[in-house]
Order: structure tokens, then C-alpha cells, then sequence
């Protein structure tokens, strides 16, 4: 796996060689178009202004004819039929004759035309000498120093490459403090990655006995939880056998039993969330249709006082292979906030074949509100006496941790639905 930071100095690299080679080929292009043009006409020019110098002193003057430049002169009233045939017709200046392989300067005075013809091959000849070569060298100094500079920037984060690999395999539930023991650091990791490598060695223990701690606390309330349950749960089944319990105590010690149930169910869900990601919880085929009856049934009873109507909507048995107690949980929790942002209206609940959708009529939310609705201890109306802003939080995590997908759409003042796929 690839880590950012010796990856990123490679990039740099690599474009600052690229970036240097275009300029400096492009600097060898233009060297070779000014040697070529612009030298070579010059060049031409001065060697046609001093012939003109040497014919007014002797007009029998040949013109110039070297190895590099050969000339031509057609005085004034004679033919230009002695001339090549690719000169006969050029006009007065510089000029480029790519099917011939000649640069030719043609120079007129009132003596007559003369023609310096330059062979381009020794124009090229030189713009390499003098321009590509020269490029060149540049260029492998260039590659030598960007490749000495990356080594040692190389060796220079070698050490924070290497603890990046290290931190990088931890388990956020239990980093590997041990590896960044200074007693086991390589010796080549000095100055401030020493310190580093230290500091997140100190951080990875305390994040241990954090989350220890944590899940130590989690399993040990909910156990110490249970007893006082099964005692409420014991003696409500005994006074529900009383006969001579009114019909107001039996629904009160009916509601009893239900708020240990539920009890019981969030204490299941806590020790899920305490759990390691890879321990499963017991799982086994239920029907969530009786899981979101039960709800239901809770949630119609605090209702009574209330203009809210909550009703099950289903059109058969939905089967599902999973924890029972968890997805009561996720059932109850939305339902509750459904009936707690609901003045007056209607709380329906459907159970379709891969979901559990919960929509209401109440108070609804806005596009800010449902971006931060899963956060934990946000709430959609703080003056509301209801709820604690941690439904949704746990409803998420423990969605999360089944694959399950949970979604929210709302509209404020229309109502809200929330939705909940089993996947």
C-alpha cells in the first residue's frame, strides 16, 4: 500500500525533471532557430557588407567562396542565366530553401545582386554544437542532481514511511502499541520521528485502557442490570397471577413487564456495540412483524392521553436472520421519536419484505436538521422535554453493524419517514 508522503516527494520529482526537460529542450529549439536564422543572417549579411567593400576598392573582386559560404554576383545589366536555377527569382533578403539544404542572403546594390548561399546541414551542425549539446548536459546534470536530491529526501522520510506502515496496521480497537516501543524502533529513527514514534506509542496505550475501560464498564453495568431486571420481571409475573389484581393494576404490571423487555433488549444492544466487529451476537430467524407489533402496541399505549393514532400496516409474515432484540431496539427508538415530534396525527409503521418504514405526521425537519440528525445528542428541538438527542445515534451504529442501511426523509412541517433495509 502505497503511503502519502514518499509517494507525493516521487510526484515532485518526477514533474520537476519532466518540467525541467521541456524548458530546456525548448530552450534548445530556440537556440537552434536563432543560430540558424538569426545568427546565420547576420553572419551572411556583414560577410555581403564587407564584399561590397572590397569591390569598391577593386571591382574585379571575386565574390566570396569558402568552405562554409559560396557566392554569386550578377552586376548590374547582365544575365542571371549563370545563376543556379533556384536563385534566379529570389528577392532582396533572407530566405530558407528546404528542398536544396541552403540558407542564401541575397544582397542588392546599385553594383548589381549578390547572392551568399549558406548549406543548412552546416547550420544544423552548429545549432547541435552549440545548442544541443550543450542541452543536453544540462539536462543529465539535471537528472543527476533530481536523482541524488530524491535519495536522501528518500532516506530523510524512510523512517516516517516506515511508522506510517505501522500505524497504518493497527485495529482501532486495539492499536499495537508495542511496535512503536522505543526499545524496538530501528536505529536509524532519530531527532523528531523518535519523538513521533513516542508520542503515538503513549497515545495507542492510553486509547487501549480507554476503550478497556470502556467495554469493561459496558459489560459490567449491563451485567450487574440483569438481576434487578429478572427481580422486577419475577415478581410482575407473580402479581399478574393474582386474581384479585383490578384491571388498572394488570395494565400497569403489563406495562412493567413490557419496560423490563425493553430493558433487556437495550442492554443486549449495548453489549453488541461493546463487542469486537468480528464476534457475532446469537442470530436466528424471527419474525419482524411480532418484533414491530410489540412496539407498536407500546407506543399506542402512551399515546392514550395524546391525538396521535399508531398503526401496523403489513400484508404477511416477514421472516429475518438476525439478532431479534437489536432490531427491537432500532423499531422502538424510531418509533418513540416519531411519536415524540408528533403533536396530533398519525404514526404509521410498514413492514414490507426487505424493510421497516416509519412515516408521521409531525413537525418534520429541515435539510440542515437531517444532516446532523444521527449525530449524538443533537435534537431537532431543544425545547422539546422528550428524548436525549442518542435515539438516532444508536440506531445508526447498531444499523451499521449488521449492514443494515438507515435512512431519513423529511419536509418540514409534513412529517417525516424513516427506513430501515435489511440487506
Amino acid at each position: 500500500m502505497p503511503h502519502g508522503l514518499p509517494r507525493k516527494i516521487r510526484i515532485a520529482f518526477i514533474l520537476q525533471a519532466v518540467l525541467a526537460s521541456l524548458g530546456i529542450l525548448l530552450g534548445a529549439w530556440l537556440v537552434s532557430l536563432v543560430i540558424k536564422h538569426s545568427l546565420v543572417s547576420a553572419a551572411l549579411r556583414e560577410e555581403a557588407a564587407y564584399y561590397w567593400t572590397l569591390h569598391e576598392a577593386s571591382p574585379t573582386q571575386p565574390p566570396p567562396n569558402t568552405h562554409n559560404i559560396r557566392g554569386y554576383l550578377v552586376e548590374t545589366g547582365r544575365s542571371s542565366l549563370s545563376l543556379p536555377a533556384n536563385l534566379r527569382d529570389l528577392p532582396a533578403g533572407f530566405h530558407e530553401l528546404r528542398g536544396d539544404d541552403q540558407l542564401v542572403w541575397v544582397d542588392v546594390r546599385p553594383q548589381g545582386r549578390l547572392y551568399l548561399v549558406f548549406l543548412r546541414s552546416r547550420a544544423e551542425m552548429l545549432a547541435f554544437w552549440f545548442g544541443i549539446v550543450p542541452v543536453l548536459l544540462t539536462l543529465l546534470a539535471v537528472y543527476g542532481a533530481s536523482w541524488v536530491t530524491y535519495r536522501a529526501s528518500k532516506r530523510l522520510v524512510s523512517p516516517v514511511n516506515w511508522l506510517a506502515r505501522r500505524v497504518s496496521r493497527w485495529d482501532p480497537g486495539k492499536p499495537q502499541a508495542s511496535d512503536l516501543d522505543p526499545q524496538k524502533l530501528p536505529a536509524d529513527m532519530q531527532g523528531e520521528t523518535r519523538q513521533l514514534a513516542a508520542a503515538l506509542h503513549s497515545l495507542a496505550n492510553r486509547v487501549t485502557e480507554n476503550v478497556a475501560r470502556e467495554r469493561n464498564f459496558t459489560r459490567d453495568a449491563s451485567h450487574e442490570l440483569r438481576t434487578p431486571l429478572t427481580v422486577i420481571r419475577v415478581a410482575s409475573d407473580m402479581a399478574l397471577a393474582d386474581e384479585t389484581a383490578s384491571p388498572r393494576q394488570q395494565r400497569s404490571l403489563q406495562r412493567i413487564q413490557r419496560a423490563g423487555r425493553e430493558m433487556e433488549a437495550v442492554i443486549d444492544a449495548f453489549l453488541i456495540l461493546a463487542r469486537e466487529a468480528d464476534v457475532e451476537p446469537q442470530m436466528e430467524m424471527f419474525d419482524v412483524v411480532e418484533v414491530v407489533r410489540h412496539e407498536v402496541d407500546t407506543a399506542t399505549e402512551l399515546m392514550l392521553d395524546r391525538p396521535v393514532h399508531v398503526e401496523l400496516h403489513y400484508s404477511g409474515v416477514v421472516e429475518l436472520h438476525g439478532p431479534p432484540r437489536v432490531l427491537q431496539v432500532v423499531v422502538s427508538n424510531l418509533v418513540r421519536n416519531a411519536c415524540n415530534y408528533t403533536d396530533e396525527g398519525r404514526v404509521d409503521v410498514f413492514v414490507e419484505h426487505d424493510r421497516v418504514r416509519v412515516h408521521d405526521t409531525g413537525i418534520g425537519m429541515s435539510p440542515e436538521a437531517l444532516e446532523k440528525a444521527f449525530e449524538p445528542f443533537y435534537r431537532a428541538e431543544p425545547d422539546r422535554p422528550q428524548g436525549t438527542g442518542l435515539g438516532l445515534s444508536i440506531v445508526r451504529r447498531l444499523c451499521d453493524r449488521f449492514g443494515w442501511q438507515v435512512t431519513l426523509t423529511s419536509q418540514p412541517g409534513k412529517g417525516t419517514e424513516a427506513t430501515v433495509i435489511f440487506r
